[in-house]
């Protein structure tokens, strides 16, 4: 059953490229949808948890998981949106690379061979989705790009505060997570907004509101399966079982026009995997 949770979770989110398309198409953008995704889970946490809101705010460190998973979520659910599905994936699994400088600079974590290897293939795979076809530098070509980089980024610092902030109690952990989610979207799109490159939310019809609240319920079964399925299972075992999520968005965004596949982008991607999946062998050792 923590295996199923797990896959269901990866599921959820290789797949929720499709439905934050649909809400853009019909004038909700992919940042008020996150508001509104993540205010049902928050909600839920607040009044389910208590104490934890006092927990967060005394908790500096729980601040900046707040930052980083709220940047986390706006920046996928913003690339997946707008840009080709299989590089923002690709380039958002290249957190074990992040993962490995953050621990060393934050935790005080060695660099092993092992690390020093993920590292060589993560910088590798990056380097050939990157890169252009026509030759130059490889840099991000668009703003989904970018967006897929700093979201692993900022989840592999999400993650490394996380261990640093072990002590905290889930309910406050998970509160912060949930507050970022709804602060940074909400932040980002009254910026947008105020620049005129995002209209406020709306809906052409009510009738909307039903597949808005069903996403809003499936992303918090989701979450729910994930701290059941990690809180049961092996570290290395969740890494790998969460990799699924590669395959489903690729296939999916290959099968229903969300994205492209040539060869460098597929060679690359088996790079970023392959980094991932040592980073998952190396805590089986650890």
């Amino acid at each position: 059953m923590p295996v199923v949770c797990l896959m269901f979770n990866a599921l959820v989110w290789g797949l929720s490229w499709w439905p934050f398309r649909q809400f853009e198409a019909a004038g909700l953008h992919p940042l008020w949808t996150t508001v509104i995704l993540y205010t049902l889970s928050w909600v839920v946490v607040l009044a389910s948890q208590r104490g934890a809101a006092r927990e967060m705010l005394r908790s500096p460190g729980l601040w900046l998981v707040l930052l980083a998973a709220g940047t986390t979520n706006t920046a996928f659910n913003w690339g997946v949106a707008t840009g080709d599905v299989v590089r923002v994936v690709l380039l958002f699994y290249l957190m074990p690379l992040w993962a490995v400088l953050l621990a060393r600079l934050i935790l005080g974590e060695p660099l092993t061979a092992l690390a020093g290897l993920r590292i060589l293939l993560a910088l590798g795979g990056a380097l050939a989705v990157l890169a252009p076809a026509d030759g130059g530098w490889p840099l991000p070509s668009s703003l989904a790009d970018g967006l897929g980089l700093l979201g692993g980024l900022t989840f592999a610092f999400n993650n490394v505060m996380l261990r640093r902030e072990a002590a905290r109690s889930p309910g406050a952990r998970a509160l912060a997570m949930f507050t970022g989610g709804v602060l940074v979207a909400g932040a980002s799109a009254l910026v947008m907004v105020g620049r005129g490159l995002v209209a406020w939310p709306s809906l052409p019809a009510p009738i909307w509101l039903i597949p808005l609240v069903g996403m809003a319920l499936l992303f918090f079964a989701s979450n729910l399966s994930l701290q059941y399925g990690a809180a049961r299972l092996p570290a290395n075992v969740t890494a790998v079982v969460m990799l699924t999520e590669v395959p489903v968005a690729a296939l999916s965004a290959l099968w229903l026009g969300g994205g492209s596949l040539d060869l460098k982008t597929a060679i690359g991607g088996l790079a970023i995997v392959a980094a991932a999946m040592l980073a998952a062998m190396e805590r089986r050792r650890g």
